[in-house]
């Protein structure tokens, strides 16, 4: 393939969505493109800040800020403006939007520049996007009908899950655009098994301390665990309901079982629990689950989103959202039966080497840049 020039546009660079920018992005550099990245200036914590420090020796056309703000406003002028004079400074050819904010600079810029007679052509990974609102409310309402009149602007679409295809084109649309999904994917460093410290817990969550990622029915879960099991768990996060569950934990009963410790590398945390548990009541396609696999961490997860898509093939079990007795019950085969639980993380791990890596991950959108500019040209 020629060298192309790329411009990744996104709002806030953590959690799921950055990772897979930022691997993406330095993959592609990897492979001789020339890549920038453009996101939200007021991303600054100390974490957010070392891992952009780490990707910027890779990208040859820059890191970028512009303020993005997550609700509608003055400053979405400002970031259009922005990616439309980086993606006519830098010559770029091809623009991908990530995310609702990332997508619509992206795709308004590139409109904005093919009417000047630009050569370009832009790409959207919704990555939830809009349809993190909750279907009725006004947000809602009002980000879905932006979306829909984005489509048009669009020249591919690129899922991280079956399931996020599905979900984008049940409320949003966009059935006649080049589509593809590609699975997100983790390095070959990841495959490295993990080493558990000796004071780990038997039971280990990661993740934003939210609602959506179930943390309450973990904890109810594990009152009824520990009337057969001494099971303890550590909790890795941070978010914006964290108190409310450290407040919960003694209030069942639990002060001296469960440990909180903020947020950590995922590679640091997976030496902190045997048993990862995902509770969440709901998920696109959770790269917490892709690294535990490769680490070779075993799993318990809830049937939701695109995690049986990762699951498929294998032994793993999931169980069904909210239901504390069938995850206390899962929690329990697998504490009891320390041999199955090897198994089958040896077993999912196999499954994420073959489908799930940076590399698969990269030769696909790639791919799919060149067949969808192929059919603009055609």
């Amino acid at each position: 393939m020629e060298q192309l020039r790329i411009l990744h546009c996104l709002r806030a660079p953590v959690g799921g969505l950055f990772r897979h920018v930022r691997d993406l992005a330095t993959e592609q550099a990897r492979r001789g493109h020339r890549v920038g990245v453009l996101y939200d200036q007021t991303a600054s914590d100390s974490l957010t800040e070392e891992r952009l420090a780490r990707l910027a020796p890779h990208l040859d056309l820059g890191l970028h800020r512009a303020p993005m703000a997550r609700s509608l406003g003055l400053s979405d002028l400002a970031a259009y403006q922005r990616a439309r004079d980086l993606i006519e400074t830098l010559r770029i050819d091809v623009a991908h939007g990530h995310g609702a904010k990332g997508g619509a600079y992206a795709r308004l810029a590139v409109r904005t520049l093919r009417q000047r007679g630009a050569d370009i052509t832009t790409f959207y990974t919704p990555h939830g996007g809009s349809l993190h609102f909750a279907p009725g409310t006004m947000q809602a309402r009002i980000f879905t009908s932006l979306e829909r009149q984005l489509m048009a602007m669009t020249d591919g679409l690129i899922f991280e899950s079956g399931f996020a295809r599905a979900r984008h084109l049940q409320r949003v649309g966009g059935a006649n655009i080049a589509q593809r999904v590609v699975f997100n994917g983790v390095t070959e460093g990841e495959f490295a098994p993990r080493v558990l410290d000796a004071d780990a817990s038997e039971l280990l969550f990661i993740g934003e301390l939210r609602q959506l990622k179930g943390v309450d029915v973990l904890l109810r879960a594990l009152v009824e665990v520990r009337e057969t099991f001494p099971a303890r768990l550590t909790i890795v996060g941070e978010g914006s309901e964290g108190d409310a569950f450290k407040a919960l934990a003694p209030e069942l009963g639990l002060g001296e079982h469960v440990r909180f410790t903020g947020a950590l590398h995922a590679r640091e945390a997976f030496a902190l629990g045997r048993i990862l548990v995902v509770p969440s009541r709901a998920e696109s396609l959770p790269y917490v689950v892709l690294e535990a696999a490769a680490a070779g961490c075993p799993l318990i997860a809830t049937d939701v989103g695109g995690i049986p898509e990762i699951v498929k093939q294998t032994n793993v079990a999931l169980v069904p959202a909210d239901d504390t007795n069938r995850l206390a019950a899962r929690v329990c085969e697998l504490l009891g039966d320390p041999a199955m639980a090897e198994r089958q993380a040896a077993q999912l791990k196999a499954r994420v080497r073959e489908q799930f890596t940076v590399e698969t991950m990269t030769d696909q959108i790639l791919e799919f840049y060149g067949n969808a500019a192929a059919a603009l040209a055609a």
